[in-house]
């Protein structure tokens, strides 16, 4: 197991992987970036105690190359924004043609459905929020372009959301290698722990509003 987890970093292309599988996720939000990173930061723990093992007993070994956690997880947020941004730009110029996009996919449809109306009561913290849910991301990203969002707007919180959201997945995925060990049970406890926080997100956009009614003077 910890070899197989090794293997899975132990090229510097696993910075590109994470990052295409990043960007893209956001227009396919079925893609595993999330377990991805996870799984990285899980071999980055691994190697890291199979090093101070080595320092400790003066023997050496070949230990794999391992994503440095913050380069990691600087490309996931970069990655992040940059996707968000694309899709805010494709939907911003996509018009009909983006709505029929849209509805052909079952999956952000259906997530549209469920946020589209908390994404808009909520304003810019709910893009932090949203970053964290079953294709929130999409639904945020591409409904901010197609609603008109002035990019300054929409972009200071994708990028704290992106941030956010690497820190969250590379830190569990490091410290469940380090509780259980690198090895696949401890990627997919941290997995879960990631789902789990999507999951609540989801609920609390879900949730109705307790406000009365919408604030009065909003942008488009």
């Amino acid at each position: 197991m910890l070899e197989g987890l090794g293997s899975l970093a132990a090229a510097p292309c696993i910075y590109v992987i994470v990052m295409l599988s990043v960007l893209l996720d956001v227009f396919l939000p079925v893609l595993p970036s999330g377990f991805l990173v996870v799984a990285a930061a899980t071999a980055a723990a691994g190697a890291g105690a199979a090093d101070a093992v080595e320092a400790a007993t003066g023997t050496t070994g070949s230990a794999a190359v391992v994503p440095d956690l913050l380069v990691l997880a600087l490309c996931a947020a970069t990655a992040s924004v940059l996707g968000d941004l694309a899709a805010y730009r494709l939907a911003r110029r996509g018009g009909a043609r983006f709505d029929r996009a849209i509805a052909r996919s079952r999956r952000l449809s259906s997530a549209q459905d469920r946020l589209g109306t908390a994404l808009v009561r909520g304003g810019g913290p709910l893009v932090l929020l949203a970053r964290f849910a079953p294709a929130g991301r999409s639904v945020v990203s591409l409904g901010a372009g197609a609603a008109h969002r002035a990019v300054r707007e929409f972009l200071p919180w994708s990028a704290l959301a992106g941030l956010v959201w690497a820190v969250y997945s590379v830190s569990l995925g490091y410290l469940g290698g380090q509780w259980l060990g690198a090895s696949w049970f401890g990627a997919a406890v941290s997995v879960l722990a990631l789902l789990a926080a999507g999951a609540a997100a989801a609920y609390a956009l879900r949730r109705p509003a307790r406000t009365a009614g919408p604030r009065p003077g909003g942008t488009a």
